[in-house]
């Protein structure tokens, strides 16, 4: 599938096809290690909110921000 196919679906349709793909890959045989770096951003995230150190915000303070 072309990226110009993907941007003549609906978001809905798009949604739906990322949850197949989640859908195919969750129930696939093989496993995809994470890599490292991506091991030691979630160490640190743990590091931070086992301190008392993380900042949690809601999504709706989030979407403003990102405005």
């Amino acid at each position: 599938m072309r990226s110009i196919e993907i941007t003549n679906m609906s978001t809905v349709e798009r949604i739906q096809a990322m949850e197949a793909l989640w859908d195919s890959l969750l129930y696939e045989k093989s496993e995809v290690d994470s890599p490292k770096w991506h091991i030691d951003v979630l160490e640190d995230r743990k590091k931070m909110i086992e301190s008392g150190k993380a900042e949690f915000i809601s999504i709706e303070k989030l979407r403003a921000s990102r405005k």
